[in-house]
């Protein structure tokens, strides 16, 4: 089984991508985010752990996490962010770990892992290569404001936060350009899975 990592910033095309993969090569997604949500929902050792550091009022009415209210208190403290994320980050690889196995088992060919912050918390250590999906920062904003309705102002900072494309370019084995269609993407990606003698599954 060959186990593609997918990172790149904001706006960049990911998802496509990960779809792209999914319904052209039967590739097995699977998003590091999502994961998380799940291992934190109420009665998980994540959410345990969540509440006894940060205390019970970072919950709703309900009991589950108000991520709101989290995300405040860790995006403007460095400190407290890191804790969240050794909370959090080491079960997820722990779960990721469990389901390439269980993949493994079942036959896949391709298993496609993206992560949020995929290179600063190491998801590159459970796979094979790891691609940067590239697009200019212009057009990642325009995509931006078109999809999700930001403004330039948070734009530039959601910018700031994540990393230049040069420490992506370091890092990553491979760079998928995405700036232009996506059908020229599609094209790259069928390269690059002809180099790896990965077929399409679909016709």
């Amino acid at each position: 089984m060959k186990i593609i990592g997918i990172t790149g910033g904001i706006g960049a095309g990911k998802s496509q991508v990960l779809s792209y993969l999914k319904e052209e090569y039967g590739a097995v997604v699977c998003q590091a985010d999502q994961v998380a949500k799940r291992l934190q929902k109420k009665g998980t050792r994540c959410h345990r752990r969540i509440t006894e550091h940060f205390g019970t009022g970072i919950l709703d009415e309900t009991g589950r996490l108000d991520r709101a209210k989290l995300a405040n208190i860790v995006f403007s403290n460095q400190a407290q962010l890191r804790v969240l994320n050794e909370i959090v980050h080491p079960a997820v690889k722990e779960k990721i770990r469990e389901t390439i196995r269980r993949e493994e088992k079942k036959g896949t060919a391709v298993f496609v892992l993206e992560a949020a912050l995929f290179i600063e918390e190491k998801y590159d250590a459970l796979c094979d290569e790891v691609w940067y999906i590239y697009a200019d920062e212009e057009t990642r904003k325009k995509r931006l404001m078109a999809s999700r309705g930001y403004s330039e102002e948070k734009i530039k900072g959601i910018f700031a936060s994540q990393m230049s494309s040069s420490d992506f370019f370091t890092y990553c084995d491979r760079a998928v350009d995405n700036c232009n269609s996506f059908q020229e993407t599609c094209g790259e990606i069928d390269g690059i899975m002809a180099q790896l003698h990965i077929g399409k599954t679909r016709n």
